[in-house]
């Protein structure tokens, strides 16, 4: 069921994690920023920053699954990561598959590029591509 909440995406990698911010009301997401791991660890002080600005009352967490459904090796660090963030902020995290979301984000960029918009990174439009792939799902009515 589609509601007006705000939202948070993040594309987790191993050394740096996209974030978008995106309306559940009008299924759109906006690329935020770029955060870079610190000492290994995600930037927790970053991330509490970004959720006490946005107020999201839910997180989504891209999950990289291989074009089989079969898992890969930063599966289990992106579902661990979106336990963390349950887990740290009490938000209901909501899993989503993330599959070709940096492809799809490499086009966005490329398009950006062509018609001479402000520089962007890879790993935000990622979050945000995976936010719309969120939205458009809960609109179809696909499970998560």
């Amino acid at each position: 069921m589609k509601g007006s909440r705000t939202l948070l995406g993040f594309d987790y990698g191993s050394r740096k994690i996209g974030i978008a911010v995106g309306q559940e009301l009008t299924g759109s997401s906006t690329p935020l920023i770029t955060l870079r791991h610190s000492g290994g660890n995600p930037d927790w002080d970053a991330i509490t920053r970004l959720i006490t600005q946005w107020r999201p009352a839910a997180l989504v967490v891209g999950i990289p699954l291989n074009m089989d459904d079969s898992e890969q090796p930063m599966t289990a660090a992106a579902r661990r990561f979106a336990r963390r963030l349950n887990g740290r902020y009490g938000l209901p995290v909501f899993e989503t598959d993330e599959r070709l979301s940096s492809r799809a984000a490499l086009d966005l960029l490329h398009d950006e590029h062509e018609h001479g918009r402000r520089h962007l990174n890879v790993d935000e439009v990622a979050a945000h591509v995976i936010l719309q792939t969120f939205f458009s799902r809960q609109q179809s009515g696909d499970s998560q």
